[in-house]
């Protein structure tokens, strides 16, 4: 079966709606999914499950904070990465804390997906970020899956997690479409995957950018070997599988679609040279510092890090593989 990224988030709501009836969906426009997970949703849970809302992110958002304090499981749809920006302080200074300061006894089980994180074409300034860094700096559980198998694993334990989650769907993962040919299952929160074996250079890629990752690591095979490292978490970051990954290559390269400045690129390369082996200087490819995606769909494309960016990183650690022909076999 082809599984595509938007119905693998549409499959996971459907089966955590069925398999648990404290579990909610609020949002602008969800009863007619309009942005694809909430798909059918309406239809077969019905309006008091699956909630529409007024254009007012604080109202629901505070009203989703409420009935997760009162036993409910909900999972708030936001259309545009910044809109988080609204509800920063509902999310970061009352549902993160509120366990916390209460020793425990108050919990919060409360999703925020963003099916669309980061630059669609034509978006703009407004409309493009990618703003998952703000969170892990929060300490708030932070999720960017990067294939259907992994958006529906994460989103179900994202959904089942006692705390809040903020899970990231790139708007350039969106159509990627995967071969399943198992039974979709959670993934646990803070594990990282290796989606490619290497033993020269660990490149770190957020997100869709582990697609890119993959087909330079291909590319460049006959010169490098690479390893291509997904976290899928952010927060908690699975350092230990870094780590593991850096003792085999002791080279890194992050490329992170997020600002320069405090970004997760930075954080990635700063605890690494702190605590994990490294053989030559490590690199980052992100955004600009400050960078707001222009309207101009060439600007936009200018201002997301690129493959051009990655191929550069990583051939600047110099030639580690003989080329065919001086003593390496085909």
């Amino acid at each position: 079966m082809r599984l595509s990224y938007t119905k693998a988030l549409n499959r996971a709501l459907t089966d955590a709606l069925a398999a648990d009836p404290a579990v909610c969906v609020f949002g602008e426009d969800v009863g007619a999914g309009m942005a694809g997970p909430t798909l059918n949703l309406l239809e077969r849970f019905g309006p008091g499950r699956i909630v529409d809302t007024p254009l007012s992110e604080q109202g629901f958002t505070s009203m989703a904070i409420g009935a997760a304090l009162t036993g409910r499981r909900p999972v708030v749809e936001f259309q545009i990465p910044s809109l988080l920006f609204l509800v920063f302080e509902q999310l970061v200074n009352q549902a993160h804390k509120f366990s916390l300061m209460t020793g425990g006894q108050a919990a919060v089980p409360l999703t925020c997906l963003v099916p669309g994180s980061g630059s669609r074409d034509g978006w703009a300034g407004q409309h493009s970020d990618h703003p998952y860094g703000l969170f892990a700096h929060a300490g708030v559980k932070t999720v960017v899956p990067a294939t259907p198998t992994d958006a529906y694993g994460l989103l179900r334990s994202a959904i089942a997690d006692p705390d809040p989650v903020v899970v990231f769907a790139p708007a350039a993962a969106l159509p990627v479409r995967e071969t399943v040919t198992w039974e979709l299952a959670p993934i646990p929160l803070g594990r990282a995957r290796i989606h490619r074996a290497g033993s020269d250079v660990t490149v770190v890629a957020v997100g869709h950018l582990v697609h890119d990752a993959l087909a330079v690591a291909e590319e460049l095979a006959p010169e490098l070997s690479v390893e291509v490292f997904d976290p899928r978490t952010l927060y908690p970051f699975d350092w230990a599988a870094l780590a593991a990954s850096l003792e085999r290559t002791g080279r890194l390269v992050v490329i992170d679609d997020s600002n320069r400045s405090c970004g997760i690129g930075a954080e990635v390369l700063a605890t690494a040279a702190e605590e994990m082996r490294l053989v030559a200087p490590p690199r980052r490819i992100t955004r600009p510092d400050g960078a707001v995606l222009p309207f101009a769909p060439a600007l936009d494309r200018a201002v997301q890090p690129h493959r051009e960016q990655l191929r550069s990183a990583l051939r600047a650690f110099g030639p580690l593989r003989p080329p065919y022909g001086e003593g390496r076999a085909r």
